[in-house]
């Protein structure tokens, strides 16, 4: 694993698709458990809220998409960073099972195209203007360790719902 990637670290040895298959699945528990109510409701000042979460999710799985297809398409690519705050300033008005369900359909068109072009184009070069030289599973693995990063977050939220 990279050190250019800050995803990493969250993996820990574990199976990178178990992860990827497991988290839509995971995110539809926590937001069954957090309620319409806690969903909307940011935890902190200037903190996102668990939908807000769930929006950038969606977002990023559509980038990260976007970014796989062009590594696969282009030799030598070099992925377009965004800001994810400008990105995000229409989530306060999508719903949390809106943005759960694109989510959801993203991550499952990236996963058959991920069944389709692993292993072979692991080694597939790509870079990051900020982050350097990658490859197409150095891309996978910051999507599964972005997954638990937002995961963890989300899970510290509802555990006061459930409890």
């Amino acid at each position: 694993m990279s050190e250019l990637n800050p995803y990493a670290k969250y993996l820990d040895g574990r199976p990178i698709e178990a992860i990827l298959a497991s988290t839509p699945v995971r995110l539809a528990a926590l937001l069954a458990a957090l309620g319409p109510q806690k969903a909307a409701a940011s935890p902190a000042p200037g903190k996102w809220s668990p939908a807000e979460i769930l929006a950038h999710l969606a977002d990023c799985e559509l980038a990260f998409g976007f970014r796989l297809r062009q590594t696969l398409a282009e030799d030598n690519h070099v992925v377009q960073p965004f800001d994810q705050d400008k990105w995000a300033a229409p989530y306060p008005a999508i719903p949390a099972d809106q943005a759960l369900a694109a989510f959801t359909a993203f991550r499952d068109w990236n996963r058959l195209l991920l069944a389709a072009a692993l292993p072979e184009a692991a080694n597939r070069p790509v870079s990051h203007p900020e982050r350097g030289a990658m490859t197409f599973l150095t891309i996978v693995e910051t999507m599964a360790g972005h997954d638990l990063n937002h995961l963890a977050q989300l899970e510290k939220i509802a555990a006061p719902a459930a409890g």
